[in-house]
């Protein structure tokens, strides 16, 4: 099992991935066109499968082994220049056996970062006495964003397409990718792969840092652009044109990847001291007619995908609404310290789908939540396919409705003088439309499900414990073999008070 550095890339084990060696001409005016020239080059070409060997001492290396190499602080990258941004990078090995070439785009052109054993610590390990094929497997990006005095981890580029990034007072919990390809269907998944980064040579004063990427699979290539601005909300801006080989069934885009083992909705299968466990616990969505919607995630018995059909959604994220240490009580872990990620569009991304796929997981050690985006009109062999949005990192000042919104979601069965195999479900809400009202201001609970759904009983009251308000729910599933769609948000006034609480109730 991996454990939670690496567990946004596990499914690199599963997938065969690309490597590539195009070079960047040098020159003072690198931008993101150069890269889409590169690009839109490999997409013209026949594929090549890259090759992982790697010399026999990093091929036995365990993965507690690998975690002992580590990068030496004193030869990260700008140190020496007393720059703000310092970039440190990740060794091959492991679960990482691709090299990716990176570059630096200084005034004066842009010069290859140079793999060298030198550069790292290797613990109880024997450095490598052959070097040749090795190079980097990612990197990580450093800035102060807690205290002036030290330059922290703020963002990691490493595997397939995947990167992180934290915000004040966050530690590392969701991931995010450049591109996913036909998730979550019977064909199986494809895994682009980053296989050159461009890091452009930051001023003395910078607050942002630009990397450009390029990206390539079997059928797809990409130009990337990441424009990362590290704060107590770290916020990371992606423009990309993405070129296909051939056609795909899915291209999914803005895709986020956390981890759901259970909650205030879904206990586990034994006891645990803990309370919850889980990197996100739920999913929200600003429709472009102005709805919000929520969806608390699950751990399901069997694989879940839903989605949700919108045009020009304004924006989406897996989110971590529980804020405290006793929600969790994981000292090691925190939890509550896990960034939200919402992912907003620059540019409006017309029709298409929210797609949310839920993974059956046994533990905590594997992601097994993705949401993403998949437009009705995702490109073609023909013609790129242009994306653009940025991603929040939030954890303080999340992104929320204006009006109010779901805190918690309770399922199981109140006491009843004879069994109705009914299933119960308390959800509360809290924010500024709820506490604004007056006392005597009558809430209703506006409820609906499926034709596989019956509601036996809502009942909303005022919260006078914790503030908003609380709807409790019974409901019976007609056949139990078929899921529930249900949907509640509160009204009074005769206006909406609330966001939509989405939930399925699985088989």
């Amino acid at each position: 099992m991996l454990n939670h550095f690496i567990r946004g890339f596990f499914a690199l084990v599963c997938a065969a991935i690309a490597t590539t060696a195009t070079t960047a001409a040098a020159a003072p005016s690198f931008s993101l066109k150069d890269v889409e020239q590169q690009a839109q080059k490999l997409a013209e070409q026949p594929y090549r499968e890259p090759s992982g060997d790697l010399p026999k001492e990093i091929q036995a290396l365990t993965y507690d082994h690998y975690r002992d190499i580590r990068y030496k602080s004193e030869k990260a990258l700008w140190r020496d220049a007393k720059l703000p941004f310092e970039v440190m990078f990740f060794h091959q090995g492991s679960y990482f056996n691709y090299p990716v070439r990176i570059s630096e785009i200084r005034p004066n052109g842009v010069n290859d970062v140079h793999f060298s054993p030198d550069l790292f610590d290797y613990g109880a390990n024997a450095a490598p006495r052959k070097t040749d094929g090795l190079g980097f497997a990612g990197f990580r990006i450093h800035y102060p964003i807690n205290t002036p005095k030290y330059k922290d981890e703020v963002a990691v580029f490493l595997g397939a397409s995947y990167f992180r990034a934290i915000g004040k007072d966050q530690h590392y919990g969701l991931s995010a990718r450049g591109l996913a390809v036909d998730t979550a269907l019977a064909s199986g998944e494809e895994f682009p792969r980053f296989v050159r980064f461009w890091l452009v040579r930051p001023t003395a004063k910078a607050k942002e840092l630009t990397v450009y990427a390029l990206l390539d699979s079997r059928r797809v290539t990409g130009a990337y652009q990441f424009v990362i601005k590290p704060g107590v909300e770290t916020v990371t801006e992606v423009k990309a044109r993405v070129f296909l080989r051939k056609n795909v069934s899915k291209l999914a885009v803005a895709p986020l990847t956390s981890m759901y083992f259970f909650g205030t909705g879904q206990r586990p299968g034994y006891e645990d001291y803990r309370t919850q466990v889980h990197d996100s616990d739920g999913l929200s969505i600003q429709s472009g007619t102005g709805e919000w919607i929520w969806r608390p995630l699950q751990n399901p018995s069997r694989l879940l995908v839903t989605s949700f059909a919108l045009n020009n959604p304004q924006g989406f994220g897996l989110m971590q609404r529980y804020r405290k240490f006793d929600d969790y009580q994981d000292l090691e872990a925190r939890y509550e310290n896990r960034p939200s990620a919402w992912v907003e569009p620059i540019k409006p991304w017309g029709a298409g789908r929210v797609e949310l796929v839920q993974i059956p997981t046994p533990d905590e050690t594997n992601d097994n939540i993705v949401a993403y985006w998949v437009a009705d009109n995702g490109g073609s062999p023909l013609k790129p396919f242009d994306i653009e949005y940025r991603i929040r990192w939030q954890k303080d000042s999340e992104t929320r409705p204006p009006l109010s919104w779901v805190t918690q979601t309770r399922r199981g069965r109140a006491y009843v003088n004879e069994p109705d195999n009914s299933i119960g479900f308390i959800v509360d809400f809290d924010g500024p439309a709820l506490r604004a009202l007056k006392p005597d201001t009558v809430v209703e609970g506006i409820v609906t499900t499926d034709e596989n759904g019956e509601i036996v009983e809502r009942v909303v009251q005022r919260n006078n414990v914790a503030g908003g308000y609380r709807l409790s729910l019974k409901v019976k599933r007609k056949d139990e073999k078929k899921p529930v769609e249900l949907r509640a948000f509160l009204r009074g006034n005769r206006q909406t008070l609330s966001e939509t609480w989405s939930h399925i109730l699985v088989p």
